[in-house]
């Protein structure tokens, strides 16, 4: 069994500036970290791994510095790794990023389970795994909670949804995504920090894809773009309400009636 965990680079901070020209993140330079519910994913795919003795996988897209979280996931015990960069790719939006990432995905091989985050921390869109599938062609499941069962052709998994709990069972070759908290993730190794340290990560840019059209990616490929971003304006006119509960309750409805809210 082959199993590929689509993991991400973050802002390790809210002090990120924007370009203004294309509206996109500037991340180079930035402190960053692993996307924390990549984690999730992360720790699901190693007990998988353990459980079927598979091999693991993970990619990453972003600038080189993204190498960063590669490592560390060889440290917590994945086997591959590889990162798509490329500066044809700067910019991508939600559609855009899911098809880069699909054709590294096709790059690096033909995985059994491909389990990714719910969501990214800088992004919280949710929809870059369910995309993804669709590239692929292949069969996915979202908020995923448990794994039930490993059989050799398919898998058994509690889904969260928002009024029930179901179980679904996927034939492989699939895609999940699952929720924070499935598993506790495990703490990087400094073990194998040391034994993967000279380990090879190779980087693919768009001249290692099987597309190479250039319009299919990065602001070219993006359908949705951001036309105008700016920092919301400071309110400097507030008024501080005091006194006691009563009397906050009858300062708060004399406003409402001045707005004529009621």
């Amino acid at each position: 069994m082959e199993i590929l965990t689509c993991i991400k680079q973050v802002p390790g901070t809210t002090e990120v500036e924007v370009d203004e020209a294309t509206g996109v993140l500037k991340r180079d330079g930035v402190d960053s970290k692993m996307n924390p519910y990549d984690l999730f994913a992360l720790e699901t795919a190693l007990r998988i791994k353990k459980e079927k003795n598979a091999t693991l996988k993970v990619i990453t897209m972003g600038p080189p510095q993204a190498k960063q979280v590669i490592e560390e996931s060889f440290m917590m015990g994945a086997d591959e790794g590889a990162i798509i960069s490329d500066r044809r790719f700067a910019g991508a939006d939600v559609l855009a990023t899911s098809y880069t990432i699909s054709q590294g995905i096709k790059k690096m091989g033909n995985p059994d389970i491909i389990i990714c985050g719910k969501q990214t921390t800088d992004g919280d869109t949710a929809q870059v795994g369910p995309e993804v599938a669709e590239f692929l062609n292949i069969p996915h499941v979202t908020n995923v909670t448990k794994i039930i069962e490993i059989k050799d052709e398919s898998i058994v998994v509690e889904v969260d949804m928002p009024n029930t709990l179901e179980v679904c069972e996927i034939k492989y070759p699939c895609l999940m995504t699952v929720e924070k908290d499935i598993f506790q993730p495990r703490l990087p190794s400094f073990k194998l920090k040391v034994q993967t340290k000279d380990r090879e990560i190779p980087m693919y840019t768009l001249n290692d894809f099987e597309d190479k059209d250039e319009m299919n990616y990065g602001l070219n490929g993006s359908p949705t773009q951001v036309l105008k971003i700016f920092p919301p304006t400071p309110n400097t006119d507030k008024d501080i309400l005091r006194g006691s509960a009563e009397e906050l309750s009858e300062a708060l409805a004399n406003k409402l009636r001045d707005l004529k809210l009621i």
